[in-house]
């Protein structure tokens, strides 16, 4: 058997003995769930074109939530030894005498069949820093002299899940992810990528698209503010998706009638489909709560079809679990943490047509077939410092970053320097507001581990400008 073998069965194992702890410590009413996880990240930043940080952790987290005397309570530990152990039980058992009563406990997920496990890669749980170091190097050098800084990630885990009703489950991740820029002229250009395989990571081609963006966005020109068609990269629609995850699709925020969702309603563009898919790549094959996790259509073709739930919003609204619980679910919602936009109907068919080659700010021949067919508009590569203005109507506001460029008639004409927006990401994807969907999805990486938005470029009607960026 392997080591990686050996540490999957060994945080079983732990998961086990907590469980046994509860029902020795808390007696036979304490309803436990205890989620074991290993997980190692390594990180390799460069700036000014050099490595300048090589930094990898591994930790072993057990997390314990207990539900007693109709009060819950939840405490984390990483001490594996059986005093740590102990010790992490009987904190929580002690805390639930001091938390208010929890008059929505959903009770525990049920012994419950398993869908197989996600893709794991070995290679990318095993990379070290010379197969970072070699990414990294690929980026700088095809930036061809442009300063260039970010880091390239790798990142593991195994989990175990046990429950006190008998329900366990146990699953594996990998993931690799580079996220770059290169410098021209106080001019940056972007690139990002987030994989299951490090060898399908291409830090030469990451490196090419940063630098030729960061040279094509040199001296840009003022542009007045307005309503704009647009055309947004992928790194920009994975802002959409996030947001819309966040507030729209959250089950908790749909139970209080704080999420913009209405299924059955047709509320997006026929051109738009959002799945959340973890079992694509890099996720869990089960929740915090170990409910069983899978491909679920959020939007079908534009017409919203469901929210991501957890037990807890799931019981507030009559419905059955999604597989959505992670940290921080019960107090900020249950959400999708791996949507994918794909293109439906129309788009399909609009997205085919043309064939244009990149060059400059266009580094790829999908958003180029999408400039191409623009009269007068903006070309907008990234969103940043984003901020909910309004969650109801999921009213944004933000800037422009790493590029932004006018296009008329189809080309690219002059850099513009970064706008400030403000705009209603539900109003802007809304039927008839989304003119093409690229068929080419780049999946970008998320600050938390497990977490990323797939998305191509989008041709939208408008998009609302309000003011420069440091107005």
């Amino acid at each position: 058997m392997s080591e990686r073998s050996e540490r999957v069965v060994s945080e079983v194992e732990l998961a086990g003995r907590v469980v046994e702890l509860v029902a020795r410590l808390g007696g036979a009413d304490a309803q436990a769930e205890v989620t074991v996880t290993r997980g190692e990240l390594a990180l390799t930043r460069f700036a000014n074109s050099a490595i300048h940080q090589n930094v990898a952790e591994s930790a072993v987290e057990v997390r314990l939530q207990l539900h007693l005397g109709g009060r819950t309570a939840t405490g984390v530990g990483s001490a594996v030894s059986a005093d740590g152990l102990r010790a992490l039980v009987e904190r929580v058992v002690a805390a639930t005498r001091f938390t208010p009563p929890d008059r929505g406990w959903p009770g525990l997920t049920p012994p419950t069949e398993m869908p197989p496990p996600a893709l794991w890669d070995v290679a990318t749980a095993d990379a070290g820093p010379d197969e970072r170091a070699a990414l990294v190097r690929a980026f700088v050098d095809a930036a061809d002299g442009l300063e260039t800084a970010g880091y390239c990630r790798t990142t593991s885990r195994s989990v175990a899940f046990a429950n006190s009703a008998g329900h366990s489950a146990q699953g594996r991740t990998a993931e690799a992810a580079m996220d770059g820029i290169a410098r021209a002229g106080g001019a940056d250009g972007v690139a990002r990528n987030s994989v299951e395989r490090i060898a399908d990571l291409d830090g030469a081609a990451l490196g090419r698209h940063a630098a030729a963006k960061a040279r094509a966005a040199v001296d840009p020109i003022e542009l007045a503010p307005g309503r704009y068609p647009v055309v947004l990269e992928p790194a920009a629609v994975a802002d959409l998706l996030q947001n819309l995850a966040w507030y729209g699709f959250n089950g908790k925020r749909y139970a209080e009638r704080q999420s913009f969702a209405e299924p059955g309603a047709a509320q997006l563009d026929p051109a738009v489909t959002l799945v959340d898919d973890p079992l694509g790549a890099t996720a869990l094959p089960f929740d915090l709560e170990g409910t069983p996790t899978g491909a679920m259509t959020l939007v079908d073709a534009g017409t919203t079809t469901a929210v991501a739930h957890d037990r807890r919003s799931a019981a507030e609204s009559g419905t059955t679990s999604t597989g959505h619980a992670a940290p921080g679910s019960a107090t900020f919602g249950p959400m999708p943490r791996n949507l994918r936009l794909v293109p439906s109907g129309r788009a399909e068919a609009v997205a085919a047509v043309g064939a244009t080659t990149p060059s400059g700010a266009v580094v790829d021949a999908d958003t180029a077939a999408l400039v191409s067919r623009m009269g007068r508009g903006l070309l907008v590569s990234d969103l940043w410092y984003t901020r909910v203005l309004d969650p109801k109507s999921l009213v944004v506001t933000g800037l422009t970053r790493n590029g932004l460029w006018l296009v008329e008639d189809g080309q690219v004409t002059r850099a513009v320097r970064d706008l400030r927006f403000t705009e209603s990401y539900p109003r802007a994807l809304a039927p008839g507001g989304v003119l093409e969907v690229g068929r080419r999805a780049v999946r970008q990486p998320d600050r938390y581990d497990g977490v990323w938005w797939e998305a191509p470029s989008l041709r939208l009607a408008a998009w609302n400008f309000t003011g420069g960026a440091s107005g």
